[in-house]
């Protein structure tokens, strides 16, 4: 049976994971057409997290130039320089040049006090800093949108509840091109790793 457990927004964050135009845009190498659904549900928690006061941190998948291993599940990243720093892209349905590690214009502006963080691997919490962030903002529970649900989503809700973070998927603000993969990540995490709740749903438990 699913477990449940409390939260404050005095304690609680939100993460928002590689929400980007190299995956989100028309065009895009790694586009995941359902993610484009999920931004109103998103800006809707950034919107009610910034007239809150709680932490907010975006995350951006980054590629260097050197390959790596990831790149072996990724070939766009060696072929279409995917989620490259500094690279830029023609998006269609913006019609325009946008930078393809960005975080997606739908969800911005990003203010000086919100945290931007680039990783290097799936998970939100390796090798980057956001566990000192969320400590340092007295935070203890962490709520979860973006994508890929079953790669970087789900990697990050494991990683931050290892770190001792109670983790809340949000299942109106995640998203994937499979949707059994959906159901399985989403039952998954309600099972072993934290609550799963969609947007309306966790505003309103916060208030």
């Amino acid at each position: 049976m699913p477990k449940t457990f409390e939260f404050t927004k005095e304690k609680t964050a939100l993460i928002v994971v590689d929400l980007q135009n190299d995956f989100v845009r028309q065009g895009a190498p790694l586009l995941v057409e359902e993610a484009l659904g999920t931004l109103a549900p998103t800006k809707k928690l950034i919107d009610f997290a910034r007239a809150n006061n709680m932490p907010i941190v975006f995350l951006k998948f980054v590629t260097g130039k050197t390959p790596s291993l990831l790149w072996n599940w990724s070939p766009a990243i060696a072929s279409d320089q995917c989620c490259q720093r500094g690279f830029e892209r023609y998006y269609p349905d913006i019609d325009r040049t946008e930078q393809c590690s960005d975080v997606v214009w739908e969800l911005k502006p990003i203010l000086p006090g919100d945290y931007v963080l680039e990783k290097y691997h799936y998970s939100a919490f390796r090798n980057t800093s956001l566990v000192d962030i969320l400590r340092s903002e007295g935070t203890d529970t962490v709520i979860v949108t973006g994508t890929v649900t079953q790669i970087c989503v789900q990697d990050t809700i494991h990683d931050g509840t290892a770190e001792g973070f109670q983790m809340i998927a949000i299942s109106d603000c995640v998203s994937t091109w499979d949707q059994n993969h959906q159901k399985t990540v989403l039952e998954n995490v309600a099972h072993k790793y934290g609550m799963v709740m969609d947007s309306d749903e966790v505003i309103k438990a916060l208030n």
